[in-house]
């Protein structure tokens, strides 16, 4: 059974149109004329337990909308949700009993105690035991280096302090549910490799179901198997990873450092020179190849028996680049091309 489904969700948003020209300001107090914005747009979801699903889109897609109506912020104008068989909106206090929620702009600790005292009442208000509550954080403590400032106030921390704080006080509850809207924006490396660890641990561990919304490709690549692809709220894409790279960049590269000069008018069948530079007294090229008519191995020999190799490396195709295409192009290549995106029909 689904964890989350959503089934033609629509959200729309409307504003008075202000009047112009002469005595605008009371012409708009009697006006009632109105102009709506649909930001989610018949979105059909079905998330199942223990996925880590990307959440993809430029800004203004309609993520964060979609995240608010599954936590239950938002009432959706039509369509339905179901959250663990919890209408969100419509019984709220369950809902939150079985859900934790990042948002990388707002915390919900208290700017003025110390972190450790925002954990104790957090815990209090989900009705956690003092045992549980005692093993959980010092769990989470340990898993994301917060013992140095767990005594500190909220308003002296640093983003990435604070962005590990509300972590653990979205998860002290332990709900099967986590939603993070941006939860690395602005974090340095080191941050973002605990924030990655703790969401792998959870995710491995206690088959903690996790929805991220993203900028950061790094966030997905390391983090996601599948991907939902929204603009204009819709949904333009939704499946596996690996599948919408290969539909898009088929092709892979290998990246050879020579350990002599590089051989001239030089010809390998199945692959084809995409650069070269220097580095160091040592030239690197690139060659790409298609492993449907070329195999890894069989170009890694081909490129050995040609070229005089002292290193050699495989590189997958950037994901940056498909989203950055997707994003432009504002649609997806024909779905039937792409394997395992069935998800949510």
């Amino acid at each position: 059974m689904s964890l989350i489904v959503a089934d033609s969700l629509v959200k729309e948003f409307s504003r008075p149109v202000r009047a112009t020209g002469a005595f605008s300001s009371i012409r708009s107090v009697f006006s009632t004329r109105r102009v709506t914005n649909r930001a989610v747009d018949g979105v059909s979801l079905r998330i199942e337990p223990g996925e880590i699903v990307g959440y993809l889109g430029p800004n203004g897609a309609g993520k964060s909308t979609t995240i608010k109506m599954l936590t239950g912020v938002l009432v959706p104008t039509s369509g339905s949700v179901t959250v663990n068989g919890i209408v969100p909106w419509r019984d709220r206090s369950a809902n939150a009993k079985t859900i934790g929620a990042v948002f990388g702009q707002r915390t919900q600790l208290w700017q003025d105690l110390p972190l450790r005292d925002s954990f104790d009442i957090l815990a209090k208000l989900y009705g956690v035991s003092a045992a549980d509550h005692r093993r959980t954080l010092d769990e989470f403590v340990d898993l994301l280096d917060m013992g140095s400032f767990l005594d500190r106030p909220v308003r002296n921390l640093s983003l990435g302090q604070r962005m590990r704080g509300d972590l653990v006080a979205a998860m002290l509850h332990e709900p099967p549910v986590l939603y993070l809207d941006e939860p690395t924006v602005g974090l340095d490396v080191v941050a973002k490799a605990r924030i990655r660890e703790f969401i792998r641990e959870r995710n491995r561990t206690t088959g903690t179901t996790v929805m991220l919304t993203t900028h950061d490709i790094g966030d997905v690549e390391q983090l996601c198997d599948r991907v939902v692809i929204i603009d204009e709220g819709r949904i333009l894409f939704d499946g596996d990873l690996g599948a919408l790279r290969r539909a898009y960049l088929p092709h892979r590269m290998l990246r050879v450092q020579l350990s002599a000069d590089e051989p001239t008018d030089w010809r390998i069948d199945g692959l084809h020179r995409a650069g070269s530079r220097q580095q160091m007294e040592t030239t690197v090229l690139d060659l790409r190849f298609d492993p449907t008519e070329v195999s890894t191995s069989e170009a890694i020999a081909r490129t050995t028996a040609v070229l005089p190799v002292a290193d050699l490396t495989v590189r997958e195709p950037e994901l940056e680049e498909v989203i950055t295409e997707i994003y432009t192009a504002r649609a997806v290549r024909p779905i039937d091309t792409v394997a395992g995106s069935d998800h949510g029909r």
